[in-house]
């Protein structure tokens, strides 16, 4: 809660009022340069000043704290790669700061940027010794497999051998390049010389990577390949992918260049191999050794990287609030002016007029803490422009005004809706709701996200989960009201209960087998509270509750739109606006009531008497035959005269809203326009009369436009008050809907499952029932009565008075740099 608890303003902020919006003041601090950061940073610590932009003009470069913003934009950037670096490590930034030093900008750039450096370096070496690691890991599986190629090569080579020795033939065999030199018996000089390649190439890229092979040598090549089982890490991408070995043996300097220009253009990783098979073992020990020697090296070198993303984590929060902080601070600097002595800077913004005396404490407080030996100078400022639109609002009234903003931002210091929507609109939701068993369930939704709201603020909440917990305390005001009205219409999921009393009625015999068809008598006295219970489930149920609802419906509906006219009243009065009490007051409420509010009346007097009179009837033909007897849809002697004078009054109030006011303040324009001189008011009697919405003092005069704007608003009222009558029968018609609903799923499939008398089909009935109750009854219907409410609100009754063209006021606040992202 951010107001006192009493009148006497006892603690920082005095009373909250709702009703009208905080007094605003432009001032003008001026602030030497040597204490102008501090100034500004315990100003954001404040947060009850707005700034203006006085170098609108100039560009982002231009100003005077340009290097300043430049800086903070480069630490913001260090600040997300760590936070980057952290996230690809599994770790999360500390949610409080373990130490709350202070730390200057300086030193925060300074050790940010060490620590960039050294993280940069840690992980450009750890890229490289991986790399490393995944050449060495592949290039064993190259000696592996291709020495398997040359062990089975060897074995046969050495069995034909044996075979042409026997023979005594000196027909050489294709493999014969392939064994040593010691076993060759053929002349050297007819040896073919066979060179090899040797490498691995992803499984997807080996049939293409084979063909072309083939055709760029036009098959003067022998290729072997070898499956791997388990995929191998690339050293260039750092992906798992599945690759095979392969060796390509081939003649000649020309084909060797084509493969090798083929295995560039695959992808194909290439390793040295050797044909002597004792140099093979050697090379694969000291591939081991060496991967094993690496793998040490990695793992150390990660558990440096931990510990060094670690300890950025435990102070990342602190920093990367200091950060923001600084960055808000030079904008906000860049928006002050500097004097033509570049000693001073001067700042203008608006503030509540009841933080005079907070800001001088802070301003001073700054001079002395940047021991500054000139004080800061606060001054008042007169000006004509609009002032912003600022409301004290808690956790549980912060909800409703942004239903009210959403719509539009109240003028400066008009009457706010929001002080009435806290109980309108929740009451209204419930007229259409009104089921206390859905109340009941809806109700305890909500106390969940108020209960655990201290944890739930803390966390990041999805999208919709974040709105409902946002208009918790709306939604809980919803559901008790849904509450009050489910008790008065006598429904708990559509079933009526007895609870206060018996019912008035009773059947007229004891079998009461015409209970639904012929009817009841009445033997008791009439049920306390709310709907009887005993209508429910009878013949003529739809026409008494409909008949009941319409009428609920249009009362309360004039009721808000009188409420609404009465605020235009309150509006007129504070902005000192007699024309608008006389000729948009005045009128306004005689045209309303002459002809719905005396349809209330009748409602009311009908209720009262039990007539029998058609009020549809004694409507209408109010209108098409005023002069005619009522006959027997008389409600009250006198009738007809009355009538006939509402009528007149009726007529008489439209020319009434439409004419005078305009030619009287073209009057008033002439009459003012000739002085040049006026004598000054203090602050804030000026920004009120600046505030009065037909104020055209400083704008040219236009007759034709000022009477064409009466016109179109006499005629946008004259018209809405018939649609914004009937628009309110939307209370009777989902309330209807929320009720034959929530009787359908219980007849026809919670009754109807019971009706079986088996278990199984029972539970499958319930859990239907549940699921129908929820999705349709808890959670479209809710969302469709909380958009009908709305537009109840914003159409129907703030048109009546609210203009909403104003603008929120946006103080500097340091409070909440942490919601942003940049």
């Amino acid at each position: 809660m951010e107001h006192g608890g009493d009148g006497g303003g006892g603690g920082c902020f005095p009373p909250m009022d709702l009703f009208r919006s905080e007094a605003m003041q432009l001032i003008q601090v001026i602030i030497p340069m040597e204490s102008a950061h501090l100034s500004v940073s315990y100003l954001g610590d404040l947060g009850l000043l707005q700034f203006k932009d006085l170098n609108a003009e100039k560009s982002p470069f231009q100003r005077t704290y340009a290097t300043q913003m430049k800086r903070c934009g480069e630490m913001a950037r260090k600040l997300r790669f760590f936070k980057e670096q952290m996230s690809k490590a599994g770790l999360f930034p500390a949610a409080r700061p373990t130490t709350a030093a202070d730390m200057s900008l300086d030193d925060l750039e300074v050790k940010l940027g060490d620590l960039e450096a050294e993280l940069t370096e840690i992980n450009a070496n750890s890229d490289k010794l991986q790399r490393s690691y995944n050449e060495l890991v592949e290039y064993k599986l190259v000696l592996q497999k291709a020495g398997g190629f040359f062990q089975s090569a060897l074995s046969s080579a050495e069995a034909q051998h044996r075979e042409l020795s026997l023979a005594q033939s000196g027909e050489e065999s294709l493999e014969a390049p392939l064994l040593p030199d010691q076993d060759v018996t053929t002349d050297p000089s007819k040896q073919v010389k066979l060179g090899f390649i040797s490498g691995l190439v992803s499984r997807e890229k080996l049939l293409p990577f084979e063909r072309i092979l083939f055709r760029a040598t036009r098959g003067n090549i022998f290729f072997k390949q070898a499956s791997i089982e388990n995929p191998v890490t690339d050293p260039v991408s750092g992906e798992k992918v599945e690759k095979k070995v392969f060796v390509v043996f081939y003649s000649g300097e020309r084909a060797k260049t084509k493969i090798l220009k083929i295995c560039d253009a695959f992808g194909a990783n290439r390793y040295p191999f050797t044909e002597d098979l004792g140099k093979q073992a050697q090379m694969i020990t000291e591939v081991s050794g060496r991967l094993s020697e690496l793998k040490t090296t990695i793992d150390a070198g990660l558990l440096h990287r931990g510990n060094l993303l670690q300890r950025i984590g435990e102070q990342f929060e602190q920093w990367n609030h200091l950060a923001k902080k600084e960055k808000a601070i030079y904008h906000t600097l860049n928006m002050l002016s500097i004097d033509v002595t570049k000693k001073c800077l001067v700042a203008e913004g608006w503030s509540p007029t009841f933080a005079t005396n907070q800001i001088q404490e802070v301003l001073q407080r700054a001079a002395q803490d940047s021991n500054s030996q000139v004080g800061s100078i606060l001054q008042v400022l007169g000006t004509r422009e609009s002032p912003p639109t600022f409301f004290r609002t808690n956790k549980f009234t912060t909800a409703y005004q942004e239903i009210v903003d959403a719509y539009g931002v109240a003028k400066y210091q008009e009457a706010n809706p929001g002080v009435f929507t806290i109980v309108t609109f929740p009451f209204l939701f419930a007229v259409m709701f009104g089921d206390w068993g859905h109340g009941i369930c809806l109700f305890l939704a909500t106390l969940y996200f108020i209960i655990k709201e201290k944890k739930l603020s803390s966390q990041k909440l999805g999208d919709i989960t974040e709105m409902i917990f946002g208009g918790r305390y709306v939604i809980i005001l919803m559901s008790i009201f849904s509450i009050y009205t489910g008790l008065i219409y006598n429904e708990f999921f559509s079933v009526p209960y007895e609870l206060f009393g018996r019912s008035a009625y009773d059947c007229r015999d004891l079998s009461c087998s015409e209970a639904t068809t012929i009817g009841l008598i009445q033997v008791r006295d009439t049920y306390p509270f709310g709907v009887d219970p005993v209508w429910h489930g009878t013949r003529s149920e739809l026409s008494f509750l409909n008949s009941l609802k319409m009428k609920m419906s249009i009362l309360l509906g004039v009721a808000q739109m009188n409420l609404g006219i009465i605020i235009s009243f309150t509006n007129a009065l504070f902005f000192r606006n007699h024309l608008n009490v006389w000729f948009q007051f005045i009128p306004q409420m005689i045209f309303l009531n002459s002809l719905f509010g005396y349809l209330s009346a009748l409602i009311i007097i009908k209720w009262y008497t039990a007539s029998q009179a058609d009020l549809y009837h004694v409507l209408i033909y109010m209108f098409l035959s005023p002069t005619d007897e009522i006959g027997e849809n008389q409600l009250f002697p006198g009738q007809k005269m009355v009538q006939i004078v509402l009528l007149l009054l009726a007529l008489v109030s439209v020319p009434w809203m439409l004419l005078p006011k305009p030619f009287l303040l073209k009057a008033q324009h002439e009459r003012h326009h000739g002085q040049s001189y006026t004598t000054l008011h203090d602050t804030e009697e000026s920004l009120l009369v600046d505030a009065n919405h037909d104020s055209s003092d400083h704008e040219e005069f236009e007759f034709s436009e000022v009477l064409v704007h009466q016109l179109i608003h006499t005629i946008e009222f004259v018209l809405g008050a018939v649609s914004n009558t009937a628009s309110y029968l939307r209370l009777w018609a989902l309330s209807l809907a929320h009720s034959e609903l929530s009787s359908v799923f219980y007849e026809k499939v919670l009754l109807l499952a019971w009706g079986y008398n088996n278990v199984f089909i029972l539970i499958i009935g319930i859990i239907i029932f549940i699921a129908a109750t929820v999705g349709v009854l808890l959670v479209m219907e809710t969302l469709s009565a909380f958009l009908h409410a709305l537009r109840l609100h914003w159409v129907e009754f703030q048109n009546k008075f609210y203009e909403g063209d104003g603008y929120k006021f946006q103080p500097f606040s340091t409070k909440v740099l942490g919601d942003d992202e940049d």
